[in-house]
């Protein structure tokens, strides 16, 4: 009797928790889980990047001439990619769906407007006009997208290869500015670094037989990139310590299929979330590049 009772007593308090409370729930989890994520992960971004830098007033200075704009197609990927992973943690929630767009599109926007501010008060860097404008952008190519079509079409994507050099004093150069670790090399090493527009091209002829996954890429990258804006740099004493103004700094142009993991089908839900994770990523695949005003084929690209 006493068993009775109390599955009784647990199926009434069930029934009490209506669909409203239960998304009120989902919605407050939702919310730490990004205040949580956002507090450390500055913390951890202090410390690896600015904890070491002399601090300033806060200022703003001009950067759009420094590592050919490959920093402000990063911010635009990071702000892109961030509002994307947010809107679908809000898509859990039940909120209506244009709540969940502008509440998702607007995080990586924002989350990237606290490191600029960061940067502002760094006498090694500075609130950068050109970083705003491209952290509003990379949201914008999502909110956009998700009121005009419900999905996301066209795709920012990254990928990453290390560069090594036959020469000890480009390693040893690429060592000081852009960190010795892969991780920070991800992050600091323009070099390595391209972003890609990924389309769906089924999601623009929805009546072909063109796969659901398959997707072309126009991506985009740099070679040659030794300093901010000249390979070139002197000491405080203004001792030539690096120059190497001889080597070429380059842009490159690719074009590529991909392949757009989402559109994987499965019924698990973790596997589901891990391809919707890594769909950030641009699949390695042959590639047509264009750089230094030559066409070249490379059999895999990343």
């Amino acid at each position: 009797m006493h068993g009775v009772a109390l599955f009784a007593q647990q199926d009434s308090m069930q029934k009490l928790i209506t669909p409203s409370e239960l998304n009120n729930r989902k919605i407050k989890t939702i919310a730490i889980t990004h205040i949580g994520l956002y507090g450390g992960s500055m913390i951890g971004l202090y410390n690896a990047w600015y904890k070491n830098y002399p601090q300033s007033q806060f200022h703003t200075f001009n950067d759009w001439e420094e590592w050919r704009q490959m920093d402000k197609i990063g911010h635009v990927f990071s702000a892109y990619t961030l509002s994307r992973y947010s809107m679908e943690l809000w898509k859990n929630t039940g909120i209506n769906r244009k709540k969940r767009i502008w509440l998702g599109g607007l995080t990586g926007a924002t989350y990237q407007t606290i490191i600029e501010t960061l940067d502002g008060y760094s006498s090694e860097w500075g609130w950068s006009w050109g970083d705003i404008g491209a952290n509003v952008l990379g949201s914008a190519t999502l909110i956009s997208q998700e009121l005009l079509w419900n999905e996301q079409r066209i795709q920012i994507k990254t990928s990453f290869h290390r560069k090594f050099y036959a020469d000890d004093v480009l390693n040893q150069r690429s060592n000081l500015i852009f960190g010795k670790s892969t991780a920070e090399r991800c992050l600091k090493d323009y070099n390595g670094q391209t972003y890609w527009l990924s389309a769906n091209l089924r999601s623009f002829f929805q009546n072909s037989n063109i796969p659901r996954w398959l997707q072309i890429s126009v991506g985009t990258g740099a070679e040659g990139l030794f300093g901010a804006r000249e390979n070139y740099a002197i000491d405080v004493n203004r001792n030539i310590v690096f120059d190497r103004k001889n080597i070429n700094r380059i842009r490159q142009w690719y074009l590529a299929p991909d392949v757009d993991l989402t559109k994987i089908k499965t019924k698990h839900k973790g596997i589901k979330t891990m391809l919707f994770i890594l769909n950030a990523l641009k699949f390695p695949a042959p590639a047509l590049e264009l750089s230094n005003g030559k066409l070249k084929w490379n059999w895999i690209e990343f």
